[in-house]
């Protein structure tokens, strides 16, 4: 009995644990698969939008054939983090973007023109009959506070380009008053203060000095009429 014993192959530790432990091969797949699924479905979620437009499908341009008319949209950045973002078109010979890109921090928000050279319409084409295939589309990126804008960005990082909106151009009649025309002479109008105001120098802080270092303004007034009373007070005492 004792040879027996004795003769019999000692299991290895690893089988030893695998049968102590028979959960532990299937909790592996088990945790593999759940990655792999996990990764499939990040794969397959839209990313969160990062940008708010208005309007948020459509760019709205005056019907002016022969004419290069306008369109706005308001851009606005409802994440926590600066994003930047960069417009893209069908018809780059005929339509630009001003900017065509930039950064937006936080809660910051802005006008974009769109410029659109309107061609003439062919055998007696309507403006209801327009159909235009010019499309708009907007890309984000996250970035850090700081970083220059520039078109590369989306280049170098186009793993995590953002895909925000495809805008579809829509002819409106000049002539014709509605809802939609009055808020695109609104946007544009705001559109054109906005660069209007980055033309200005910027408001000096504090007293200005002159080239030879001499504060002027009001202190240049008062050392001139106190010269001017020394002068008084000299001709008197003589």
């Amino acid at each position: 009995m004792a040879v027996a014993v004795a003769g019999r192959q000692k299991p290895s530790s690893d089988a030893s644990l695998f049968t102590l432990c028979p959960f532990w091969s299937s909790r592996n797949a088990t945790q593999r698969s759940t990655k792999t699924v996990s990764s499939v479905a990040r794969s397959l979620l839209r990313p969160r939008r990062k940008l708010r437009l208005d309007p948020s499908s459509y760019l709205y341009f005056p019907y002016e054939p022969g004419k290069q008319v306008r369109s706005a949209v308001r851009l606005k950045n409802t994440s926590k983090s600066h994003v930047a973002f960069k417009f893209q078109t069908t018809a780059p010979k005929s339509c630009y973007m001003r900017p065509p890109g930039g950064t937006l921090a936080p809660g910051e928000s802005l006008i974009a023109t769109v410029f659109k050279f309107v061609e003439q319409p062919e055998n007696n084409e309507k403006l209801s009959d327009q159909k235009h295939k010019v499309k708009f589309k907007i890309m984000s990126l996250k970035v850090k506070e700081g970083v220059d804008y520039v078109p590369e960005l989306f280049d170098e990082q186009k793993d995590l380009v953002t895909m925000e909106r495809i805008l579809r151009v829509v002819f409106i009649d000049p002539e014709r008053q509605s809802s939609v025309l009055e808020k695109l002479k609104r946007q544009l109008a705001e559109a054109d203060a906005a660069v209007e105001a980055r033309k200005k120098p910027p408001v000096e802080a504090g007293p200005r000095v002159a080239a030879e270092g001499l504060v002027i303004d009001e202190w240049k007034e008062r050392r001139e009429k106190y010269l001017a009373r020394q002068q008084v007070q000299a001709v008197d005492s003589v």
